[in-house]
C-alpha cells in the first residue's frame, strides 16, 4: 500500500551486505574479491536511501590485498554518503575476515563467534623427498635467483625462509595498522592482539575487538525501532553455479575454502 500512496511513512531501511566465504582474488564460487562485490556494495549504500549498512561477516580470511580494497570502499562509501556501518561477526570473522569487520563502525558478535587472527600466514608442501624416491629429476633454469622460491620440489632454503618474512613483515605490519585506526582507544593494551590468536565472543569484548553481544536484527530494531526495514544485498552466482556445475576450478578453490574454515573447527 504505501508503495502507491508516498505520503505514507515507512520504517527506516538498513542495507545488509552478507559477507560470507574465503577471500580470494578470483570471485568464483562462494569467495570473496573486491571486483565481485563492487556492485552490491555500491546498492547497498545508494539504494533506497537508508538510514545505515550492517555486515553480516562470516569468513576465515584469505587475500589481504582483496580485504583491503574491500573494507576501502565500504569506508569510502561510507563517509561519502555519511551513513554509519555495523558489522555483525556469526561463527568467525578471522585474519582477512576480521579485517572487513574494521571497517564497520561497530562490531557486533555471538557469544560463540570467534574474532581475530591478525596475522599473515603462508602455507605449502614440500615434496623433495617423494619425487627422489621414484626416480624423478627436478629440472629448474631462471634468468634470476630468485625465480625458483619456495619450489615445493626441492628442499627448503634458510635464505627463501628469510625473504618470505621479509615479504609478511609489511603486510602484517599493515594489518595492525588498520585495526589500530579503526579500534583506536577501544583495544586492551595489555594483551599482544597481534599475534595471529583467535578470541571468542565475550573475550573479545573484553579486549576491543568487539564492541558487544548482539544479533543483526535485535540490535537494528534498538538503534531504528520495531519497523525498521531490512534490504538483503547479495552477489549474483554465475548460470553454471546456479545449475551445480562447477568447474576444476571452482573445485580446487572449494577445497582450500574448506581448509580455512577447518582451522576454525568448520
Amino acid at each position: 500500500m504505501q508503495r502507491w500512496l508516498p505520503f505514507l511513512k515507512s520504517g527506516p531501511l538498513v542495507s545488509v551486505v552478507r559477507l560470507s566465504g574465503p577471500i580470494a582474488a578470483s570471485p568464483r564460487g562462494t569467495s570473496l574479491s573486491d571486483a565481485g562485490l563492487a556492485q552490491v556494495i555500491e546498492r547497498a549504500f545508494r539504494r533506497g536511501r537508508p538510514r545505515a549498512v550492517a555486515l553480516a561477516i562470516n569468513s576465515p580470511g584469505g587475500s589481504p590485498v582483496q580485504s583491503a580494497l574491500i573494507a576501502a570502499r565500504i569506508r569510502r562509501l561510507a563517509q561519502e554518503h555519511e551513513l554509519p556501518v555495523y558489522a555483525f561477526v556469526e561463527d568467525v570473522a578471522a585474519s582477512g575476515g576480521y579485517w572487513l569487520a574494521c571497517a564497520a563502525d561497530e562490531i557486533w558478535a555471538d557469544r560463540a563467534s570467534l574474532l581475530g587472527s591478525i596475522g599473515v600466514i603462508y602455507a605449502g608442501f614440500g615434496f623433495p623427498e617423494l619425487i627422489a624416491r621414484y626416480g624423478v629429476e627436478r629440472r629448474v633454469h631462471t634468468a634470476g635467483e630468485s625465480k625458483s622460491f619456495l619450489d615445493p620440489f626441492q628442499p627448503e632454503k634458510s635464505e627463501d625462509v628469510e625473504r618470505l618474512m621479509q615479504l609478511q613483515t609489511p603486510i602484517h605490519e599493515a594489518f595492525k595498522a588498520h585495526v589500530r585506526a579503526r579500534r583506536g582507544a577501544k583495544l586492551a593494551t595489555d594483551t599482544n592482539l597481534f599475534t595471529g590468536d583467535v578470541w571468542a565472543g565475550d573475550e573479545a569484548v573484553k579486549l576491543g575487538l568487539a564492541d558487544g553481544i548482539g544479533h543483526l536484527v535485535p540490535k537494528m530494531k534498538e538503534r531504528f525501532g520495531d519497523k525498521v526495514r531490512f534490504a538483503l544485498h547479495t552477489p549474483r552466482r554465475g548460470l553454471w553455479t546456479r545449475l551445480g556445475a562447477p568447474s576444476v576450478a571452482a573445485i580446487a578453490e572449494e577445497v582450500e575454502a574448506r581448509a580455512l574454515w577447518a582451522r576454525y573447527g568448520l
